[in-house]
């Protein structure tokens, strides 16, 4: 049984994807790799992975800041895509090379304790990605990982992206359960303060070489309710 009162009365964990349970980093490098080396590109393809993740946060800005109207991370994806390119010296590619190097998103791998995490938390709790990910993407990372999740909430439930409290409470909502029913597990300190400020339950897993070695979080910089050295060490503590 959990011991700590203020998370006995949790029914629902939503988690934090890109970085918390994928490694995009040398996913997307992989895939990258494996479609533009066969056209005579020979890049550091994890700087390539680097510099399109570099794009993410300022091109969900424009929504969240209301200069463009809400689009799906898929669409996002592709106009960061277009912005960076040039810099790798990358021209001229065939749309249908454009449109599977974008869905390199969907073809992410899990960190290694992830799935058996995910068996084990799922005996307990009702689990779902509360994700800045659109929903088929979060289908197809769903499906290549073998997750089997309750429910799957894209940025398009709540027509926002993290850390509006739009989107935390929307998932809240989905579930008909209360913000303190439900906890955010993040290895992004960030997004567990914005979580915990709506009400929510927070869990903190260290991810501490997302963006390569020694570059992520070993421990979260905000008060969290829980916190692991990993999602199976979140599991444990938990109780399952």
């Amino acid at each position: 049984m959990v011991e700590n009162p203020s998370i006995s009365q949790v029914q629902a964990l939503f988690f934090d994807v890109f970085g918390t349970l994928m490694d995009w980093r040398t996913s997307v490098a992989r895939e990258s790799r494996l479609i533009l080396e066969p056209l005579g590109y020979q890049l550091d393809w994890l700087a390539f992975a680097d510099a399109w993740r570099n794009e993410y946060q300022p091109g969900m800005e424009e929504v969240r800041s209301g200069k463009i109207p809400f689009s799906k991370l898929d669409v996002l994806h592709r106009r960061n895509l277009e912005r960076f390119l040039p810099r790798f010296n990358v021209t001229g590619l065939p749309e249908a090379v454009m449109r599977d190097l974008n869905l390199a998103w969907h073809r992410l791998d899990a960190w290694p304790d992830v799935p058996g995490a995910l068996i084990r938390l799922k005996t307990r709790y009702r689990i779902a990605p509360c994700s800045n990910g659109n929903i088929s993407l979060g289908v197809d990372l769903a499906r290549r990982n073998k997750f089997s999740w309750d429910a799957i909430f894209g940025s398009e439930i709540a027509g926002d992206f993290k850390p509006k409290p739009r989107v935390y409470l929307a998932a809240c909502e989905a579930l008909d359960l209360a913000p303190e029913q439900c906890m955010m597990v993040a290895a992004h300190s960030r997004d567990l303060k914005s979580a915990a400020e709506c009400g929510l339950r927070t869990g903190h897993i260290a991810r501490p070489h997302e963006f390569g070695p020694n570059t992520g979080e070993t421990g979260p910089i905000v008060p969290v309710d829980i916190a692991g050295s990993d999602l199976a060490d979140l599991a444990t503590k938990l109780g399952v």
